[in-house]
């Protein structure tokens, strides 16, 4: 079986064959949801569980539902299902949201931007996991072309011969009625180093899980490339004996991806088994680094500071303690200072409901502009139907001459050079 089904974020599975039709509701086949239940509900119990990605429920009329959460990408199931979780991005199609999404992922430090741009990455054609087996292919290709790693290993053999430094204890183990032979070590120049060992492993599997012809077809080429060198043996110990330093940066990238294809590793806490696989990302997370990344672009011209992740203030001073993290701090060239915060929620054009904005939001929100002692703060969401024509939203608190101003933004995703140009001018003002 190789069946693949796509939803979206939050978007509800049911095997209930009246709603098969219904656009509110994905439709599994029952066989299928309930082997999709099972694999949720296995995992109860663990250190990580699937239900932090995949909600079982009930709902009216419908019966049992499995609901999507907050995180994207991949799972592979053992009978080889599939099911792949898109982001929730207004106004585009399935295939345009998976290339919004890969563009996105460009923002994550644990990719390179240039495996993006190859014109071989159809989308269309491919799952989440074969596009990333593809990534994968394309950044080994750029290695190959630089020289795969070569270095002096130590290699020990019972020769006819001397070479290299007699290892005496198991010389006289192996050679005590054969006075001819040498059990000896000496160095060779050769590729079968931990790296290169990894990356024959990590191509022998994905031979054999890819279900892409283009992508075997470019594996297969790859490996000529690995003639002379073994699979590794013990993952574990290869990978701790890899070090990336100034002359092995370049194999940085491939250790991280290696790693998750052989040890089923993903970008959340999440692991799979040997029988089923999650590539999966916090949109949180992914959200407020594309941002970020492009925040910065669009200011880069300017003199000022632009600091993600900031780790200067604390709720209380005495002692140090509750950190505080805004996603986004800018300090201009005189000094004032602007913080903004991403939230990768919709929201609802209902001001009675507060926007559908999270009281404990406004709440941080507030403790940011008394701890950096600024006016500006600045809450970002992602764009959607309901609120493409909002106008300006602005919540203000005056206590004494102290100012808070908390002002929405909502950024397209799709056009995000456009949304920080236009950002750019708000902040600029």
């Amino acid at each position: 079986m190789n069946k693949l089904l796509e939803v979206r974020e939050f978007e509800c599975i049911t095997c209930n064959d009246d709603y098969k039709d219904d656009r509110s509701f994905k439709y599994l086949e029952k066989e299928l949801f309930n082997e999709l239940e099972e694999f949720i509900l296995q995992s109860k119990g663990r250190e990580t569980e699937v239900s932090d990605f995949l909600n079982i429920r009930f709902k009216r009329n419908v019966g049992k539902i499995i609901q999507a959460k907050n995180y994207v990408g991949l799972i592979q199931m053992k009978n080889g299902f599939n099911l792949q979780i898109l982001p929730k991005i207004s106004y585009n199609s399935i295939n345009d949201t998976k290339k919004i999404f890969i563009k996105m992922l460009r923002s994550l430090k644990v990719f390179n931007n240039k495996i993006f741009n190859d014109a071989n990455l159809r989308v269309d054609k491919m799952n989440l996991y074969e596009i990333f087996i593809n990534m994968y292919i394309q950044e080994l290709r750029n290695l190959v072309k630089r020289g795969i790693k070569s270095s002096y290993l130590l290699v020990e053999n019972n020769n006819n011969f001397y070479k290299g430094k007699l290892l005496t204890s198991e010389h006289i183990k192996r050679n005590f009625l054969h006075k001819e032979r040498f059990y000896i070590g000496y160095d060779e120049f050769l590729q079968n180093c931990p790296e290169n060992k990894l990356i024959k492993s990590t191509l022998l599997k994905l031979q054999k899980i890819s279900t892409s012809a283009y992508n075997i077809k470019e594996i297969k080429q790859l490996l000529i490339n690995f003639e002379n060198v073994e699979p590794s043996k013990n993952y574990i110990k290869d990978f701790s004996k890899v070090v990336i330093n100034r002359n092995t940066k370049y194999y940085e990238l491939l250790m991280k991806w290696s790693k998750v294809f052989l040890m089923n590793y993903s970008f959340t806490t999440f692991s799979g088994n040997t029988k089923s696989r999650a590539l999966l990302f916090p949109m949180e997370k992914i959200f407020e680094s594309y941002v970020a990344k492009n925040l910065k672009k669009a200011l880069e011209d300017l003199n000022w500071n632009v600091s993600r992740q900031d780790k200067g203030c604390y709720l209380f001073d005495e002692p140090r303690k509750f950190a505080l993290r805004p996603d986004i701090v800018v300090t201009r060239d005189d000094g004032s200072i602007i913080v903004l915060d991403t939230k990768w929620k919709s929201l609802i054009n209902k001001m009675q409901q507060n926007y559908g904005i999270s009281q404990g939001d406004m709440y941080q929100m507030y403790a940011y502009s008394k701890k950096y002692k600024t006016a500006e703060i600045w809450l970002l969401y992602p764009v959607n139907e309901e609120m493409k024509d909002a106008g300006d939203i602005k919540f203000k608190s005056i206590e004494n001459d102290d100012k808070v101003l908390v002002r929405l933004f909502f950024v397209d995703v799709g056009r995000i050079e456009e949304s920080m140009r236009r950002l750019r001018e708000e902040l600029n003002r």
